[in-house]
């Protein structure tokens, strides 16, 4: 169904940000910007913040959570913000003991690795997700007329934190279950893409003017697995968010091979990672496609020029395709000096 009338881009008063323009097709006269994971750990008003608060729980205080998204709005003059939350919040909202370990990632004491496990996982209550409405209406009247992009971990992402019982860079038991146990499987997804689903959705209800789709780690999927295991379980997830009418991203890490598969879930815009040139990204999806990208995150800690030169590449290269919304390859790296980030917003927008 449709957004209700009360949501901020219905507005009579509403004039369409430079990125949404851009997410729908359209260049503005200079491209949009902003960092995935531009919240957070680079910023020292956020280490400040953060001090004595477990991060799952900064997650689900809806004054903190709006303040963190807001914070480098303020600092970088990024043309958006990305809703400050985790992949396995919608898990831990569904009921299920997850924790985050500093220095490692989201963990489980009990993964989820057989049909009875899976089985006994709990519905997500609607009601649960209250928090992250009123932290999406508390960052949009922040924001202003900056637009707010919703979060959301994609099924095969959420999954493999749940068989792996935490973070892991080949998901071996996750890809060894998808083929061994394919009925578990296919249950297992179903029920990741409806609570992130949800999750997304409620966000975008709320006041967030367009949805990102993050699969951390379908990077380790050959194209033909992708395809016929994960894919229709990301459109699933995607399916109330695209009733709303507004832009939707994907974007995975590693994932270059997969661009197209990943388009065709139901998204508008696609984000490339650093590994795969935008002029490249843009031939194998089509030039009607806007992209999102893809500065090379390591490079934030190079030599100013080198830095400068690389922006100017990838701003050449995003002209291939139909729009082009500048960001990383991936996230901001915690150690990143903040006032690079700054100089590199005031660098696109002078630039043109």
């Amino acid at each position: 169904m449709p957004l209700e009338s009360s949501h901020p881009t219905l507005a009579d008063s509403y004039a369409v940000p430079p990125l949404i323009r851009a997410y729908r097709g359209e260049r503005p006269e200079t491209a949009p910007v902003w960092f995935m994971r531009q919240a957070g750990r680079s910023l020292p008003e956020y280490r400040e913040l953060r001090v004595g608060t477990d991060m799952l729980d900064a997650c689900l205080d809806p004054e903190l959570a709006s303040e963190i998204t807001l914070q480098p709005v303020r600092r970088h003059g990024v043309d958006a913000g990305i809703f400050f939350s985790d992949i396995v919040i919608p898990v831990r909202l569904a009921g299920v003991d997850v924790r985050i370990v500093p220095g490692r990632g989201p963990v489980l004491e009990h993964p989820v690795r057989t049909a009875a496990d899976v089985a006994s996982l709990p519905p997500l209550d609607p009601a649960a997700l209250e928090p992250i409405r009123e932290a999406v209406r508390l960052t949009v009247a922040g924001l202003g007329g900056t637009p707010l992009i919703g979060f959301a971990g994609a099924p095969y992402t959420l999954a493999s934190y749940l068989v792996e019982g935490g973070p892991s860079k080949e998901q071996l038991r996750t890809r060894a279950l998808m083929h061994s146990d394919p009925e578990t499987w296919a249950a297992l997804l179903s029920w990741c893409a409806d609570i992130t689903g949800a999750f997304l959705e409620a966000q975008l209800e709320a006041g967030a003017s367009a949805g990102q789709l993050f699969d951390s780690w379908a990077g380790s999927l050959s194209l033909a697995d992708y395809t016929a295991h994960v894919a229709p379980h990301s459109a699933r997830a995607l399916e109330r968010a695209k009733a709303l009418g507004v832009p939707l991203v994907h974007f995975g890490v590693g994932t270059g091979e997969l661009l197209a598969a990943m388009h065709g879930v139901g998204v508008d815009v696609m984000g490339v990672d650093w590994r795969i040139p935008l002029d490249e990204a843009s031939r194998r999806l089509g030039a009607d496609v806007p992209l999102q990208g893809n500065i090379d995150p390591a490079l934030l800690a190079a030599p100013w020029p080198v830095l400068e030169a690389h922006i100017v590449d990838v701003l050449e290269r995003g002209r291939a395709a139909k729009a082009h919304v500048v960001n990383l390859g991936h996230g901001v790296p915690p150690e990143t000096d903040p006032t690079v980030l700054t100089r590199v917003v005031e660098f696109v927008r002078a630039h043109g």
